[in-house]
């Protein structure tokens, strides 16, 4: 019966044999170190080198360069055994939760690439339970905004058309100094409104799921450049390909958010929202303000932000922009796109 601790038919290693990383380098290590040891004894055994009782200092040279051979070798070796952990310590140095797609290349003839490679492995796994957990919160917040959305449109939106259907009425049969006052009162209802209009459209865009996610942010766009706000200025790619609805959600609402975030705390005059496809196939979304620069603390916008492209695999920068303030840009891979791998 054969030892190999490979399963022929499973294609992998069996269970019960397999060594861990960490037995596997203390051996390794063991035996390099013993091999060298090993041949530095035979060359002083085999080879006419002798040492007096009293040493000569051409003696100490030819010892002082054994052993400084000895300790490079060994050097040499261990700095390529453990090479792989540097790696390692890198990545969990930079890794962040929010942010995917950082992986380690594994060699199979390398040492440690078990360890990197379940690492890696690892990192798959949180990913993918941290996407579900997120994709299930997401899911139920955009089903709570539908709803309140639709009861602010039938509820509050219809009960405000009949107070101003109610005031056009009394405005006519009211004498004319009330009349005026009643006029006052119907263009604040007016107002109230449209507002109520628009935290509808915000908290669920009919127009994303009717005419498409260009037309969207065309809207958007135009809903945030009004006189007490900055100058949206628009570059919107259309027909673009390879976009599923999760997407196109996830695109709006980090535009919806990098808008609102330069509205409320920029203090910019200009803003400027484009979203374009390169020849590869990437998905690129930016938001960028000539205002007060990125924040020093990401508030829970913009770690809601990072989480839904996260949700995508896409990836979420938050820096400075060429006009001295903020620039928010998202890129989406093209489907099918391979995580970006860096060597161990």
């Amino acid at each position: 019966m054969s030892t190999s601790d490979t399963d022929p038919k499973a294609g992998r290693r069996r269970p019960g044999l397999f060594r861990p990383p960490a037995s596997a380098l203390f051996w390794r290590i063991l035996a390099a170190n013993g091999l060298i040891f090993v041949l530095g004894t035979a060359v002083l055994a085999l080879t006419p080198v002798t040492v007096s009782s009293r040493i000569l200092m051409s003696e100490f040279i030819v010892l002082s360069i054994g052993i400084a051979l000895m300790v490079a070798a060994n050097a040499l070796l261990l700095r390529v055994s453990l090479a792989p952990l540097d790696g390692l310590t890198t990545l969990m140095a930079r890794l962040d939760s929010l942010r995917s797609g950082d992986r380690l290349a594994t060699t199979p003839n390398r040492d440690l690439f078990r360890l990197v490679d379940q690492f890696n492995a690892m990192l798959d796994r949180l990913e993918a339970d941290r996407s579900i957990s997120t994709g299930v919160v997401l899911d139920a917040q955009e089903a709570e905004r539908r709803r309140i959305a639709q009861e602010l449109h039938d509820e509050i939106g219809q009960s405000l058309t009949v107070v101003l259907l109610e005031l056009k009425s009394v405005v006519n049969r009211a004498p004319e100094e009330v009349a005026e006052e009643l006029r006052g009162v119907q263009e604040v209802v007016r107002s109230s409104l449209d507002e109520v209009g628009r935290v509808a459209r915000r908290l669920r865009p009919g127009v994303l799921d009717d005419l498409g996610l260009t037309s969207a942010l065309t809207s958007l766009a135009g809903d945030f450049s009004g006189a007490d706000g900055p100058h949206v200025t628009r570059r919107v790619q259309s027909g673009l390909e390879g976009l599923g609805p999760d997407a196109e959600l996830v695109i709006y609402r980090i535009a919806q958010e990098g808008l609102t975030n330069v509205w409320r705390h920029s203090g910019a005059q200009n803003a400027e929202l484009s979203l374009k496809q390169d020849e590869d196939g990437r998905v690129v979304l930016r938001v960028a303000d000539d205002g007060s620069g990125p924040p020093t603390e990401p508030g829970s916008g913009i770690r809601g932000m990072q989480e839904r492209a996260m949700l995508i695999g896409a990836q979420l920068t938050i820096g400075p922009s060429n006009g001295g303030g903020t620039e928010v840009r998202l890129v989406v891979p093209p489907p099918g796109a391979g995580r970006v791998q860096y060597p161990a």
